[in-house]
Protein backbone atom coordinates (compact mmCIF):
# COMPACT_ATOMS: atom_id res chain seq x y z
CA UNK A 1 0.00 0.00 0.00
CA UNK A 2 2.87 2.35 1.16
CA UNK A 3 4.61 1.30 -2.78
CA UNK A 4 0.99 2.06 -4.28
CA UNK A 5 0.97 5.51 -2.70
CA UNK A 6 4.39 6.76 -3.85
CA UNK A 7 4.49 5.27 -7.12
CA UNK A 8 0.84 6.51 -7.92
CA UNK A 9 2.07 9.95 -6.53
CA UNK A 10 5.03 9.95 -8.12
CA UNK A 11 2.56 9.89 -11.94
CA UNK A 12 0.75 12.52 -10.93
CA UNK A 13 3.87 14.86 -9.98
CA UNK A 14 5.55 13.85 -13.39
CA UNK A 15 2.57 14.91 -16.07
CA UNK A 16 3.54 18.04 -18.36
CA UNK A 17 3.03 21.15 -17.08
CA UNK A 18 2.82 22.90 -20.66
CA UNK A 19 2.01 21.99 -24.41
CA UNK A 20 5.76 22.47 -25.04
CA UNK A 21 6.57 19.71 -22.37
CA UNK A 22 3.74 17.48 -23.34
CA UNK A 23 4.89 17.45 -27.14
CA UNK A 24 8.70 16.13 -25.89
CA UNK A 25 6.95 13.60 -23.32
CA UNK A 26 5.20 12.25 -26.59
CA UNK A 27 7.99 11.73 -28.86
CA UNK A 28 10.03 10.56 -26.29
CA UNK A 29 7.33 7.88 -25.79
CA UNK A 30 6.38 6.94 -29.33
CA UNK A 31 9.31 8.13 -31.62
CA UNK A 32 7.01 10.53 -33.43
CA UNK A 33 5.10 14.00 -33.19
CA UNK A 34 1.76 14.23 -31.31
CA UNK A 35 -1.46 14.04 -34.08
CA UNK A 36 -2.79 17.20 -36.01
CA UNK A 37 -4.73 19.50 -33.21
CA UNK A 38 -3.04 18.04 -30.51
CA UNK A 39 -2.65 21.86 -29.55
CA UNK A 40 -6.64 21.85 -29.37
CA UNK A 41 -6.86 18.62 -27.08
CA UNK A 42 -3.97 19.91 -24.96
CA UNK A 43 -6.40 23.19 -24.18
CA UNK A 44 -9.23 21.18 -23.69
CA UNK A 45 -8.03 19.23 -20.95
CA UNK A 46 -6.29 22.43 -19.15
CA UNK A 47 -9.40 23.50 -19.08
CA UNK A 48 -11.24 20.61 -17.68
CA UNK A 49 -8.41 19.80 -15.08
CA UNK A 50 -7.30 16.60 -16.30
CA UNK A 51 -4.60 15.31 -14.10
CA UNK A 52 -2.77 13.00 -15.97
CA UNK A 53 -2.18 14.13 -19.42
CA UNK A 54 0.95 11.93 -20.66
CA UNK A 55 -0.55 8.68 -19.73
CA UNK A 56 -2.22 7.28 -22.84
CA UNK A 57 -0.06 4.09 -23.43
CA UNK A 58 -3.23 1.49 -23.37
CA UNK A 59 -4.39 4.05 -26.27
CA UNK A 60 -1.26 4.17 -28.88
CA UNK A 61 -0.89 -0.22 -28.29
CA UNK A 62 -4.43 -0.19 -29.15
CA UNK A 63 -3.92 1.74 -32.15
CA UNK A 64 0.01 0.20 -32.96
CA UNK A 65 -1.34 -2.65 -35.26
CA UNK A 66 -3.01 -0.18 -38.18
CA UNK A 67 -0.08 1.90 -38.76
CA UNK A 68 0.93 -1.46 -40.71
CA UNK A 69 -2.29 -0.01 -43.35
CA UNK A 70 -2.22 2.47 -45.53
CA UNK A 71 -4.93 4.98 -45.22
CA UNK A 72 -6.91 3.63 -47.89
CA UNK A 73 -6.99 -0.17 -46.54
CA UNK A 74 -7.84 1.39 -43.20
CA UNK A 75 -11.21 2.91 -44.28
CA UNK A 76 -11.94 -0.18 -46.34
CA UNK A 77 -11.74 -2.44 -43.50
CA UNK A 78 -13.97 0.32 -41.46
CA UNK A 79 -16.97 0.32 -44.06
CA UNK A 80 -16.51 -4.08 -44.73
CA UNK A 81 -16.54 -4.46 -40.70
CA UNK A 82 -19.91 -2.00 -40.22
CA UNK A 83 -21.23 -4.50 -42.37
CA UNK A 84 -21.20 -7.23 -40.03
CA UNK A 85 -23.63 -7.80 -37.04
CA UNK A 86 -23.45 -6.19 -34.00
CA UNK A 87 -20.86 -3.49 -35.35
CA UNK A 88 -22.61 -0.24 -35.46
CA UNK A 89 -20.88 2.54 -37.68
CA UNK A 90 -20.16 6.13 -36.04
CA UNK A 91 -19.63 8.86 -38.33
CA UNK A 92 -17.92 12.29 -38.35
CA UNK A 93 -19.80 14.27 -41.19
CA UNK A 94 -18.71 18.26 -41.63
CA UNK A 95 -18.17 18.24 -37.88
CA UNK A 96 -20.88 16.36 -36.71
CA UNK A 97 -21.13 12.68 -35.02
CA UNK A 98 -23.80 10.58 -36.40
CA UNK A 99 -24.69 6.94 -36.95
CA UNK A 100 -24.48 5.91 -40.45
CA UNK A 101 -26.72 3.52 -42.10
CA UNK A 102 -25.03 0.71 -44.05
CA UNK A 103 -26.23 -2.59 -45.98
CA UNK A 104 -25.92 -5.47 -42.96
CA UNK A 105 -24.97 -9.02 -44.19
CA UNK A 106 -27.76 -9.91 -41.02
CA UNK A 107 -30.60 -8.53 -39.43
CA UNK A 108 -29.35 -6.45 -36.59
CA UNK A 109 -31.07 -6.80 -33.28
CA UNK A 110 -28.95 -4.39 -31.19
CA UNK A 111 -30.13 -1.53 -30.47
CA UNK A 112 -26.46 0.45 -30.41
CA UNK A 113 -26.77 1.96 -26.96
CA UNK A 114 -22.58 1.39 -27.02
CA UNK A 115 -22.56 3.76 -30.43
CA UNK A 116 -25.40 6.35 -28.89
CA UNK A 117 -22.85 7.08 -26.26
CA UNK A 118 -19.68 7.05 -27.92
CA UNK A 119 -21.42 9.79 -30.03
CA UNK A 120 -22.53 11.55 -26.69
CA UNK A 121 -18.53 11.82 -25.48
CA UNK A 122 -17.67 13.69 -29.16
CA UNK A 123 -20.13 15.97 -28.37
CA UNK A 124 -17.83 18.89 -27.09
CA UNK A 125 -15.19 18.46 -29.77
CA UNK A 126 -16.76 16.76 -32.57
CA UNK A 127 -16.78 20.02 -34.90
CA UNK A 128 -12.99 19.96 -34.84
CA UNK A 129 -12.95 16.30 -35.99
CA UNK A 130 -12.62 15.24 -39.59
CA UNK A 131 -14.34 12.98 -41.73
CA UNK A 132 -14.08 9.21 -40.63
CA UNK A 133 -15.95 6.75 -39.19
CA UNK A 134 -15.40 4.53 -36.44
CA UNK A 135 -17.16 0.87 -36.31
CA UNK A 136 -18.41 0.44 -32.56
CA UNK A 137 -18.66 -3.17 -31.14
CA UNK A 138 -22.38 -3.49 -29.67
CA UNK A 139 -21.49 -6.37 -27.52
CA UNK A 140 -19.71 -6.37 -24.17
CA UNK A 141 -17.28 -8.82 -25.46
CA UNK A 142 -14.17 -8.62 -27.90
CA UNK A 143 -14.35 -9.24 -30.90
CA UNK A 144 -11.36 -9.50 -32.74
CA UNK A 145 -9.14 -12.27 -32.81
CA UNK A 146 -5.93 -11.76 -35.25
CA UNK A 147 -3.93 -15.23 -35.69
CA UNK A 148 -0.55 -14.81 -35.02
CA UNK A 149 1.32 -15.47 -37.97
CA UNK A 150 -1.01 -12.30 -39.60
CA UNK A 151 0.46 -10.78 -36.89
CA UNK A 152 4.28 -11.62 -37.30
CA UNK A 153 4.70 -12.13 -40.41
CA UNK A 154 2.28 -9.53 -42.40
CA UNK A 155 4.26 -9.49 -45.59
CA UNK A 156 4.09 -13.41 -45.66
CA UNK A 157 0.94 -13.45 -44.62
CA UNK A 158 -0.92 -10.47 -45.70
CA UNK A 159 -4.72 -10.52 -45.02
CA UNK A 160 -5.96 -9.29 -48.25
CA UNK A 161 -9.79 -7.20 -46.48
CA UNK A 162 -11.67 -7.60 -50.51
CA UNK A 163 -10.98 -11.63 -50.68
CA UNK A 164 -11.20 -12.77 -47.01
CA UNK A 165 -13.95 -10.23 -46.52
CA UNK A 166 -15.82 -12.02 -49.00
CA UNK A 167 -14.99 -15.96 -47.65
CA UNK A 168 -15.82 -14.02 -44.45
CA UNK A 169 -19.29 -13.64 -45.54
CA UNK A 170 -20.00 -16.83 -46.76
CA UNK A 171 -19.73 -18.55 -43.53
CA UNK A 172 -20.38 -15.98 -40.97
CA UNK A 173 -23.21 -15.33 -38.47
CA UNK A 174 -23.96 -13.67 -35.12
CA UNK A 175 -23.00 -16.90 -33.06
CA UNK A 176 -21.17 -20.23 -33.74
CA UNK A 177 -23.87 -22.43 -34.50
CA UNK A 178 -21.75 -25.25 -33.44
CA UNK A 179 -18.93 -24.01 -35.97
CA UNK A 180 -16.45 -23.04 -33.70
CA UNK A 181 -15.69 -20.93 -30.38
CA UNK A 182 -13.97 -18.27 -29.25
CA UNK A 183 -11.03 -20.33 -27.70
CA UNK A 184 -10.48 -22.03 -30.98
CA UNK A 185 -10.02 -18.66 -32.36
CA UNK A 186 -8.49 -17.39 -29.64
CA UNK A 187 -5.65 -19.98 -29.14
CA UNK A 188 -4.74 -19.04 -33.00
CA UNK A 189 -3.40 -16.30 -31.82
CA UNK A 190 -0.56 -17.46 -29.64
CA UNK A 191 2.64 -17.99 -31.05
CA UNK A 192 3.32 -21.29 -33.07
CA UNK A 193 5.33 -23.16 -30.48
CA UNK A 194 2.93 -22.69 -27.75
CA UNK A 195 1.16 -25.37 -25.61
CA UNK A 196 -2.01 -23.52 -26.89
CA UNK A 197 -1.29 -24.00 -30.13
CA UNK A 198 -0.33 -27.64 -30.06
CA UNK A 199 -3.58 -29.63 -30.09
CA UNK A 200 -2.94 -32.02 -26.79
CA UNK A 201 -2.28 -29.35 -24.60
CA UNK A 202 -5.13 -26.70 -25.35
CA UNK A 203 -7.52 -29.58 -24.82
CA UNK A 204 -6.37 -30.79 -21.57
CA UNK A 205 -8.94 -30.63 -18.63
CA UNK A 206 -9.49 -28.30 -16.01
CA UNK A 207 -8.74 -30.76 -13.10
CA UNK A 208 -5.20 -30.42 -14.41
CA UNK A 209 -3.20 -29.68 -11.11
CA UNK A 210 -0.99 -27.43 -13.18
CA UNK A 211 -4.26 -24.48 -13.18
CA UNK A 212 -3.71 -24.16 -9.63
CA UNK A 213 -0.07 -22.67 -10.19
CA UNK A 214 -1.49 -20.41 -12.93
CA UNK A 215 -4.83 -19.23 -11.11
CA UNK A 216 -2.60 -18.44 -7.93
CA UNK A 217 -1.49 -19.82 -4.92
CA UNK A 218 -2.62 -22.70 -3.23
CA UNK A 219 -2.49 -21.30 0.61
CA UNK A 220 -3.56 -24.20 2.15
CA UNK A 221 -0.77 -26.09 0.41
CA UNK A 222 2.13 -24.39 1.69
CA UNK A 223 0.19 -22.45 5.14
CA UNK A 224 1.30 -19.22 3.42
CA UNK A 225 -0.44 -16.04 2.58
CA UNK A 226 -0.07 -14.53 -0.48
CA UNK A 227 -1.46 -11.35 -2.02
CA UNK A 228 -1.22 -10.02 -6.08
CA UNK A 229 0.06 -6.70 -6.90
CA UNK A 230 -2.73 -5.88 -9.77
CA UNK A 231 -5.77 -8.19 -10.77
CA UNK A 232 -4.69 -10.74 -13.72
CA UNK A 233 -4.86 -8.46 -16.35
CA UNK A 234 -2.02 -10.29 -18.03
CA UNK A 235 -2.96 -14.15 -17.91
CA UNK A 236 -0.96 -16.33 -20.06
CA UNK A 237 -3.17 -18.95 -21.29
CA UNK A 238 -1.01 -19.27 -24.46
CA UNK A 239 1.22 -21.22 -21.96
CA UNK A 240 -1.39 -22.45 -19.62
CA UNK A 241 -3.98 -23.06 -22.20
CA UNK A 242 -6.14 -25.49 -19.58
CA UNK A 243 -7.14 -22.56 -17.78
CA UNK A 244 -9.41 -20.97 -20.30
CA UNK A 245 -11.94 -23.29 -18.66
CA UNK A 246 -12.04 -21.05 -15.84
CA UNK A 247 -12.78 -17.87 -17.29
CA UNK A 248 -16.41 -17.21 -19.39
CA UNK A 249 -14.97 -14.90 -22.26
CA UNK A 250 -13.82 -18.23 -23.86
CA UNK A 251 -17.31 -19.40 -23.78
CA UNK A 252 -19.40 -16.66 -25.28
CA UNK A 253 -22.36 -17.49 -28.10
CA UNK A 254 -21.16 -14.64 -30.27
CA UNK A 255 -18.55 -14.86 -33.19
CA UNK A 256 -15.23 -13.18 -33.25
CA UNK A 257 -13.67 -11.79 -36.61
CA UNK A 258 -10.48 -13.11 -37.72
CA UNK A 259 -9.42 -9.96 -39.31
CA UNK A 260 -7.50 -6.86 -38.07
CA UNK A 261 -9.87 -4.64 -38.55
CA UNK A 262 -10.99 -1.19 -36.44
CA UNK A 263 -13.55 -2.28 -33.79
CA UNK A 264 -14.28 -0.22 -30.85
CA UNK A 265 -14.91 -1.88 -27.68
CA UNK A 266 -15.25 -0.86 -23.88
CA UNK A 267 -12.65 -3.58 -22.48
CA UNK A 268 -9.81 -5.78 -23.95
CA UNK A 269 -8.67 -9.27 -22.80
CA UNK A 270 -5.26 -10.67 -23.98
CA UNK A 271 -4.89 -11.77 -27.18
CA UNK A 272 -7.72 -9.61 -28.77
CA UNK A 273 -7.45 -6.63 -31.10
CA UNK A 274 -9.92 -4.74 -30.10
CA UNK A 275 -9.91 -0.65 -29.59
CA UNK A 276 -10.71 0.23 -25.91
CA UNK A 277 -13.36 3.20 -25.55
CA UNK A 278 -15.03 3.97 -22.27
CA UNK A 279 -18.04 2.75 -21.25
CA UNK A 280 -21.15 4.44 -22.02
CA UNK A 281 -22.50 2.71 -18.69
CA UNK A 282 -19.80 4.82 -17.22
CA UNK A 283 -20.84 7.76 -19.26
CA UNK A 284 -24.26 7.80 -19.81
CA UNK A 285 -25.36 7.27 -15.84
CA UNK A 286 -28.81 5.75 -14.61
CA UNK A 287 -30.16 4.41 -11.90
CA UNK A 288 -28.73 0.84 -12.41
CA UNK A 289 -25.13 1.86 -12.56
CA UNK A 290 -24.58 5.25 -10.88
CA UNK A 291 -23.85 6.20 -7.31
CA UNK A 292 -26.30 8.84 -6.11
CA UNK A 293 -28.18 8.75 -8.97
CA UNK A 294 -30.95 11.72 -8.76
CA UNK A 295 -33.74 10.73 -10.93
CA UNK A 296 -36.12 14.04 -10.11
CA UNK A 297 -33.01 15.92 -11.88
CA UNK A 298 -31.22 12.89 -13.80
CA UNK A 299 -28.45 13.62 -12.80
CA UNK A 300 -25.45 11.89 -10.04
CA UNK A 301 -24.95 14.12 -6.71
CA UNK A 302 -22.15 13.59 -4.56
CA UNK A 303 -23.75 11.48 -1.60
CA UNK A 304 -26.22 8.47 -2.57
CA UNK A 305 -29.07 8.95 -0.31
CA UNK A 306 -28.69 5.04 0.37
CA UNK A 307 -25.07 5.98 1.97
CA UNK A 308 -24.20 4.84 5.19
CA UNK A 309 -21.86 6.24 7.87
CA UNK A 310 -18.56 4.07 7.69
CA UNK A 311 -18.64 2.82 11.28
CA UNK A 312 -22.21 1.78 10.58
CA UNK A 313 -21.27 -0.50 7.86
CA UNK A 314 -21.37 -4.29 8.08
CA UNK A 315 -18.53 -5.47 8.16
CA UNK A 316 -18.95 -8.85 5.15
CA UNK A 317 -18.05 -8.67 1.66
CA UNK A 318 -21.48 -7.88 -0.68
CA UNK A 319 -22.13 -9.08 -4.47
CA UNK A 320 -25.14 -9.14 -5.83
CA UNK A 321 -25.44 -10.16 -9.12
CA UNK A 322 -27.05 -12.23 -12.74
CA UNK A 323 -25.26 -15.36 -13.70
CA UNK A 324 -24.05 -13.89 -16.63
CA UNK A 325 -20.19 -14.48 -17.22
CA UNK A 326 -19.97 -16.65 -20.18
CA UNK A 327 -21.73 -18.34 -23.37
CA UNK A 328 -22.85 -21.70 -24.03
CA UNK A 329 -20.33 -22.50 -26.66
CA UNK A 330 -19.54 -24.98 -26.36
CA UNK A 331 -22.23 -26.35 -23.50
CA UNK A 332 -21.63 -27.41 -20.44
CA UNK A 333 -18.78 -25.35 -18.44
CA UNK A 334 -20.68 -22.81 -17.14
CA UNK A 335 -19.78 -24.35 -13.43
CA UNK A 336 -16.38 -23.02 -14.05
CA UNK A 337 -16.61 -19.58 -14.90
CA UNK A 338 -15.76 -16.30 -12.58
CA UNK A 339 -19.06 -15.29 -10.72
CA UNK A 340 -20.12 -19.39 -10.29
CA UNK A 341 -16.75 -20.07 -8.69
CA UNK A 342 -16.61 -17.19 -6.47
CA UNK A 343 -20.62 -17.94 -6.09
CA UNK A 344 -19.49 -21.68 -5.06
CA UNK A 345 -16.65 -20.46 -2.98
CA UNK A 346 -18.32 -17.78 -0.92
CA UNK A 347 -21.76 -20.68 -0.33
CA UNK A 348 -22.05 -21.51 3.30
CA UNK A 349 -22.52 -25.14 2.21
CA UNK A 350 -18.39 -25.06 0.93
CA UNK A 351 -16.83 -27.84 2.75
CA UNK A 352 -13.00 -26.93 2.80
CA UNK A 353 -10.60 -25.41 5.06
CA UNK A 354 -8.44 -22.33 4.53
CA UNK A 355 -5.45 -20.92 6.12
CA UNK A 356 -5.96 -17.62 7.43
CA UNK A 357 -3.02 -15.64 9.19
CA UNK A 358 -4.09 -12.90 11.62
CA UNK A 359 -2.30 -9.90 14.16
CA UNK A 360 -2.34 -11.52 17.25
CA UNK A 361 -3.32 -9.68 19.46
CA UNK A 362 -4.83 -7.05 17.39
CA UNK A 363 -3.16 -4.10 15.24
CA UNK A 364 0.40 -5.87 16.68
CA UNK A 365 2.53 -7.11 14.13
CA UNK A 366 2.64 -10.32 15.49
CA UNK A 367 0.99 -12.83 12.91
CA UNK A 368 -0.06 -16.10 13.42
CA UNK A 369 -2.23 -18.58 11.23
CA UNK A 370 -4.53 -21.52 11.71
CA UNK A 371 -6.69 -23.74 9.55
CA UNK A 372 -10.27 -22.66 9.58
CA UNK A 373 -13.68 -24.16 7.79
CA UNK A 374 -14.88 -22.61 5.45
CA UNK A 375 -18.74 -23.26 6.39
CA UNK A 376 -17.48 -21.13 8.76
CA UNK A 377 -16.01 -18.06 7.55
CA UNK A 378 -18.04 -17.90 4.90
CA UNK A 379 -21.12 -17.40 7.23
CA UNK A 380 -19.11 -14.98 9.47
CA UNK A 381 -17.58 -12.32 6.68
CA UNK A 382 -19.70 -13.36 2.98
CA UNK A 383 -22.91 -12.25 1.97
CA UNK A 384 -23.14 -12.69 -1.72
CA UNK A 385 -25.99 -14.48 -4.26
CA UNK A 386 -27.23 -14.36 -7.69
CA UNK A 387 -30.80 -12.65 -8.03
CA UNK A 388 -31.02 -13.65 -11.33
CA UNK A 389 -30.44 -16.68 -14.12
CA UNK A 390 -29.64 -16.11 -17.69
CA UNK A 391 -27.95 -18.62 -20.11
CA UNK A 392 -27.51 -22.33 -19.93
CA UNK A 393 -26.25 -24.78 -16.55
CA UNK A 394 -25.21 -28.09 -16.80
CA UNK A 395 -28.09 -29.99 -15.26
CA UNK A 396 -30.40 -27.39 -15.87
CA UNK A 397 -31.64 -24.80 -14.16
CA UNK A 398 -32.82 -26.76 -10.75
CA UNK A 399 -29.22 -27.52 -10.69
CA UNK A 400 -27.89 -24.27 -10.94
CA UNK A 401 -30.40 -23.36 -7.84
CA UNK A 402 -29.26 -26.08 -6.04
CA UNK A 403 -25.17 -25.27 -5.84
CA UNK A 404 -25.61 -21.17 -5.79
CA UNK A 405 -26.98 -19.28 -3.27
CA UNK A 406 -29.90 -16.75 -4.78
CA UNK A 407 -31.52 -13.93 -3.39
CA UNK A 408 -33.78 -11.25 -4.18
CA UNK A 409 -32.76 -8.09 -6.54
CA UNK A 410 -31.39 -5.54 -4.51
CA UNK A 411 -31.29 -2.00 -5.70
CA UNK A 412 -27.69 -0.49 -5.87
CA UNK A 413 -28.00 1.69 -3.11
CA UNK A 414 -27.98 -1.45 -0.57
CA UNK A 415 -24.07 -1.84 -1.76
CA UNK A 416 -23.03 0.88 0.52
CA UNK A 417 -24.23 -0.62 4.11
CA UNK A 418 -21.20 -2.82 3.47
CA UNK A 419 -17.45 -1.97 3.85
CA UNK A 420 -16.11 -4.68 1.28
CA UNK A 421 -17.85 -4.23 -2.16
CA UNK A 422 -16.67 -7.36 -4.58
CA UNK A 423 -16.63 -6.12 -8.82
CA UNK A 424 -16.41 -9.65 -10.64
CA UNK A 425 -15.99 -9.43 -14.07
CA UNK A 426 -19.79 -10.64 -16.30
CA UNK A 427 -19.80 -11.35 -20.16
CA UNK A 428 -16.80 -8.74 -20.11
CA UNK A 429 -15.75 -6.04 -17.75
CA UNK A 430 -17.93 -4.79 -14.31
CA UNK A 431 -20.25 -2.00 -15.73
CA UNK A 432 -20.81 -1.30 -12.04
CA UNK A 433 -17.08 -0.52 -10.59
CA UNK A 434 -17.18 3.61 -11.32
CA UNK A 435 -20.39 3.22 -9.06
CA UNK A 436 -18.37 1.11 -6.37
CA UNK A 437 -15.77 3.38 -6.15
CA UNK A 438 -17.33 6.79 -6.07
CA UNK A 439 -19.22 5.64 -2.65
CA UNK A 440 -17.55 5.05 1.07
CA UNK A 441 -17.00 1.26 0.82
CA UNK A 442 -13.70 -0.22 -0.43
CA UNK A 443 -13.85 -2.15 -3.37
CA UNK A 444 -12.16 -5.47 -3.96
CA UNK A 445 -11.84 -6.47 -7.99
CA UNK A 446 -10.89 -9.28 -10.03
CA UNK A 447 -10.07 -9.13 -13.48
CA UNK A 448 -9.16 -10.17 -17.03
CA UNK A 449 -9.97 -6.96 -18.83
CA UNK A 450 -7.61 -4.06 -19.56
CA UNK A 451 -10.02 -0.95 -19.62
CA UNK A 452 -8.97 2.32 -20.90
CA UNK A 453 -8.47 3.86 -17.08
CA UNK A 454 -6.24 0.84 -16.62
CA UNK A 455 -2.92 2.96 -16.68
CA UNK A 456 -4.80 5.20 -14.46
CA UNK A 457 -5.84 4.16 -11.84
CA UNK A 458 -3.54 2.03 -8.78
CA UNK A 459 -4.16 -1.12 -6.93
CA UNK A 460 -3.59 -1.33 -3.34
CA UNK A 461 -4.28 2.38 -3.41
CA UNK A 462 -7.45 3.09 -5.15
CA UNK A 463 -9.26 -0.17 -4.45
CA UNK A 464 -8.18 -4.05 -3.33
CA UNK A 465 -6.51 -6.62 -6.36
CA UNK A 466 -7.74 -10.21 -6.26
CA UNK A 467 -6.56 -12.87 -8.20
CA UNK A 468 -8.30 -14.84 -10.18
CA UNK A 469 -8.26 -17.73 -7.90
CA UNK A 470 -9.86 -15.52 -4.91
CA UNK A 471 -7.93 -17.78 -2.57
CA UNK A 472 -6.67 -14.76 -0.64
CA UNK A 473 -9.74 -13.22 -0.08
CA UNK A 474 -10.30 -14.53 3.12
CA UNK A 475 -6.69 -13.11 4.59
CA UNK A 476 -7.34 -9.49 2.91
CA UNK A 477 -10.61 -9.86 4.93
CA UNK A 478 -7.98 -10.81 8.42
CA UNK A 479 -5.57 -8.20 7.26
CA UNK A 480 -8.56 -5.35 7.34
CA UNK A 481 -11.06 -6.40 10.20
CA UNK A 482 -9.02 -8.62 12.28
CA UNK A 483 -9.74 -12.51 12.92
CA UNK A 484 -13.17 -13.87 12.80
CA UNK A 485 -14.88 -15.65 16.00
CA UNK A 486 -14.09 -19.36 14.02
CA UNK A 487 -10.89 -18.14 12.91
CA UNK A 488 -9.72 -17.49 17.19
CA UNK A 489 -11.31 -20.36 18.08
CA UNK A 490 -9.20 -22.54 15.48
CA UNK A 491 -6.08 -20.91 16.47
CA UNK A 492 -7.14 -21.24 20.24
CA UNK A 493 -6.14 -17.55 20.32
CA UNK A 494 -6.15 -15.62 24.27
CA UNK A 495 -7.90 -12.97 22.07
CA UNK A 496 -11.32 -14.72 22.65
CA UNK A 497 -11.04 -12.90 26.23
CA UNK A 498 -11.40 -9.66 24.38
CA UNK A 499 -15.12 -7.88 24.30
CA UNK A 500 -16.16 -8.10 20.37
CA UNK A 501 -15.06 -4.13 19.97
CA UNK A 502 -11.94 -4.97 20.53
CA UNK A 503 -10.68 -8.08 18.63
CA UNK A 504 -11.51 -5.81 15.52
CA UNK A 505 -8.03 -4.28 13.60
CA UNK A 506 -7.75 -0.68 14.41
CA UNK A 507 -5.14 -0.19 11.92
CA UNK A 508 -6.53 -2.61 9.40
CA UNK A 509 -9.67 -0.62 9.86
CA UNK A 510 -7.98 3.03 9.55
CA UNK A 511 -6.11 1.34 6.10
CA UNK A 512 -9.39 -0.60 4.88
CA UNK A 513 -11.14 3.26 5.20
CA UNK A 514 -7.92 4.90 3.46
CA UNK A 515 -8.34 2.81 0.32
CA UNK A 516 -12.36 3.24 0.01
CA UNK A 517 -12.12 7.30 0.33
CA UNK A 518 -8.80 6.86 -2.19
CA UNK A 519 -11.12 5.39 -4.38
CA UNK A 520 -13.54 8.12 -4.31
CA UNK A 521 -11.19 10.73 -4.71
CA UNK A 522 -9.86 9.46 -7.66
CA UNK A 523 -13.38 9.18 -9.39
CA UNK A 524 -14.31 12.21 -8.52
CA UNK A 525 -11.19 13.52 -10.37
CA UNK A 526 -9.64 11.32 -12.69
CA UNK A 527 -12.96 8.99 -13.38
CA UNK A 528 -15.23 11.60 -13.81
CA UNK A 529 -16.84 11.96 -17.52
CA UNK A 530 -14.96 14.70 -18.65
CA UNK A 531 -11.69 12.54 -18.02
CA UNK A 532 -13.54 9.84 -19.97
CA UNK A 533 -13.93 12.81 -23.11
CA UNK A 534 -10.46 13.93 -23.05
CA UNK A 535 -9.62 10.30 -23.51
CA UNK A 536 -12.08 9.53 -26.58
CA UNK A 537 -10.75 13.18 -28.08
CA UNK A 538 -6.94 11.86 -27.90
CA UNK A 539 -8.43 8.71 -29.38
CA UNK A 540 -9.91 10.34 -32.41
CA UNK A 541 -6.76 12.35 -33.54
CA UNK A 542 -4.73 9.46 -33.33
CA UNK A 543 -7.02 7.38 -35.58
CA UNK A 544 -7.92 10.41 -37.68
CA UNK A 545 -4.18 10.36 -38.14
CA UNK A 546 -4.47 6.91 -39.33
CA UNK A 547 -7.22 7.36 -41.74
CA UNK A 548 -5.30 9.68 -43.60
CA UNK A 549 -3.64 9.07 -46.92
CA UNK A 550 -0.74 11.25 -46.15
CA UNK A 551 -0.06 10.72 -42.42
CA UNK A 552 2.79 13.19 -42.28
CA UNK A 553 -0.13 16.00 -42.40
CA UNK A 554 -1.90 14.79 -39.86
CA UNK A 555 0.96 15.45 -37.44
CA UNK A 556 1.51 18.24 -35.47
CA UNK A 557 4.55 20.28 -34.86
CA UNK A 558 5.38 23.38 -32.77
Amino acid sequence: MAEAEEKFRNLLSRQSKSLEHAVAEYKRRYNRNPPKGFDDWWAFAKQHNVKLVDEYDGLVEDLAPFWNLTGQELRRRALQVGRLPSIDLVRIQDGVAINANVEKIWVDTERGHRSLGFRTMMEKFQEKLPDMYFPVNAKAEGRVLVPWEHQNYPNLTEQDSTSEFEVMLREFSPDWSGRGNVWEAWRRTCPADSPARRLFSSRRGPTNENIKVFLGPVAEARDEVTFVEQPDTNLDFCEYPWAHYNQGHFFSDWRTIPILYPVFSPARAQGFSDIRIPSHYYHGQNQYYTYGWDPLNVEPKLVDDMEVPWDDKEDAIFWRGATTGGGNSPPGFAAQYQRHRFLQMSDVRMDANRTIAFADPPSSTNFVSARVSSKQLNDEIMDTAFVSSTGNYPEGEEALREHHRFADSVPLGKHWSYKYLIDLDGMSYSARFMAFLASDSAVIKSTVYREYFTDWIQPWLHYIPLSSSYQEIYNIHAFFSGATQSTLEAANSTSLQLALHERRSEDGDMRLRRIARAGKQWKQTIGRTIDMEAYVYRLCLEYARLWADDRDSMSFTL
